[in-house]
């Protein structure tokens, strides 16, 4: 890795998380901390401000630094232990619950069997997202993780939408009760087994399914089979009394590696995973972000029926995707690194087509790596465009995402 890279990796991370991806916090003495904050330093957490709390955006020892955590969360047979408990832990009850839902993200709630969970997203009444969630049919209850710079956001809207609603439903929001951690790459499975229950046989638990279950003999705990790395892994949800115990007994396995904020950020964008604040926001819809999948495809239920906010300013009365000025894309090509908000043009140099939204270098393809907004005219993998990058044009490509390949676990 070039210096050039290396200083490029460190100054994106440290303003990434010192903002959280929206907002900076000024002083760390109102930063919350979560229950593995002295464990963290134990292991020689570097501590940022991220979303209103103190969270490590890497570990400094021999195992630790973005590059490295990065490249072991990849590595055969090892596994990356982020400390994830900033993210907004929602339970929500009532026989109407899955109704409500409904009227509030794009997918299919009501169609989801027990056990089993999807991304979706919040939107607003012009269709913005405010919002990416994944959400879990737990059975008794359905189950919701959104994104910790937004979650009291999302829980006023959820209130104020529960205000209008004629049905019978409940917000539970876990806040200090329940911490979560997410053990991803090819050997998390294996570690994970050590501390599950011998009736919980991982290897038939498909990707985005969750079941409750004690961990390391500790109950009121709960294993959803999905992840932000594009590698198989798990969050893991448990009282918070408990987790250090947990934490520190995953982390006895060798394959098991503290990763910090930095490397999630680099993982996540190698996979073409959105970073809300970044990729998306509240003016940028479901079409415009590529990410229609989430309501199935043509003729689905959820376009065809519709019924949630919003979703006449990308979907038509039948059911079809609106055209779009603009829509996301991966990027890669370029020399050097593009920084958020560099300026996209076409292939002359002369017209802007769009800008950056994330960018970084990917220490797996040993490039730099981007995505961003273009024209919809412009948007065609194999299109050529230029970036501005440090007031200098660099020549870069439209390409399709993921740039690192996805290894989902799929049962045998």
């Amino acid at each position: 890795m070039s210096t050039v890279s290396a200083r490029f990796m460190n100054s994106a991370f440290a303003k990434i998380h010192r903002t959280g991806g929206r907002r900076s916090f000024a002083s760390s003495e109102n930063l919350v901390k979560t229950s593995l904050n002295e464990l963290h330093k134990e292991l020689g957490g570097d501590m940022v401000p991220f979303a209103g709390y103190e969270l490590p955006v890497l570990y400094k020892g021999e195992n630790g630094g973005v590059m490295k955590e990065h490249l072991w969360c990849r590595d055969d047979g090892k596994a990356a232990l982020f400390d994830v408990s900033h993210m907004g832990q929602i339970r929500w009850h009532g026989k109407d619950r899955a109704d409500f839902l409904e009227k509030i993200v794009v997918g299919d709630i009501k169609g989801l069997p027990t056990g089993s969970g999807c991304l979706s997203l919040v939107t607003n009444e012009k269709g913005g997202i405010i919002d990416d969630t994944v959400i879990t049919n737990a059975g008794d209850y359905i189950y919701m993780v959104v994104n910790g710079a937004t979650k009291f956001g999302d829980m006023k809207h959820f209130e104020e939408q529960m205000a209008a609603f004629d049905g019978d439903v409940t917000m539970e929001y876990l806040e200090d009760s329940m911490q979560l951690l997410a053990i991803q790459g090819p050997g998390a499975a294996e570690a994970l087994k050590k501390i599950v229950p011998g009736d919980l046989d991982l290897s038939k638990m498909a990707f985005m399914t969750g079941t409750n279950t004690t961990l390391d003999g500790i109950e009121d705990c709960r294993v959803t089979r999905c992840g932000y790395t594009g590698e198989d892994g798990f969050e893991i949800a448990m009282p918070a009394e408990h987790a250090v115990s947990i934490a520190s007994k995953l982390l006895e396995d060798p394959s098991v590696n503290p990763t910090g904020l930095g490397a999630r950020d680099s993982l996540r964008l190698e996979a073409g995973l959105c970073l809300y604040g970044n990729d998306l926001n509240e003016n940028i819809n479901p079409v415009q972000g590529a990410l229609a999948w989430t309501l199935g495809g043509p003729g689905s239920r959820r376009r065809t029926d519709q019924g949630f906010l919003g979703a006449e300013h990308f979907l038509t009365p039948e059911g079809k995707l609106r055209k779009q000025e603009n829509k996301r894309v991966g990027i890669k090509g370029m020399k050097a690194p593009a920084r958020e908000h560099a300026e996209i043009y076409d292939v002359t140099g002369e017209n802007k087509i769009g800008e950056v939204s994330s960018g970084t270098y990917s220490p797996c393809l040993k490039a730099p790596i981007a995505m961003g907004y273009v024209s919809a005219s412009n948007a065609k993998v194999g299109t050529e465009v230029q970036l501005k990058i440090r007031n200098k044009m660099q020549k870069a490509t439209i390409t399709k995402m993921p740039f690192v390949e996805a290894r989902y676990y799929r049962v045998p």
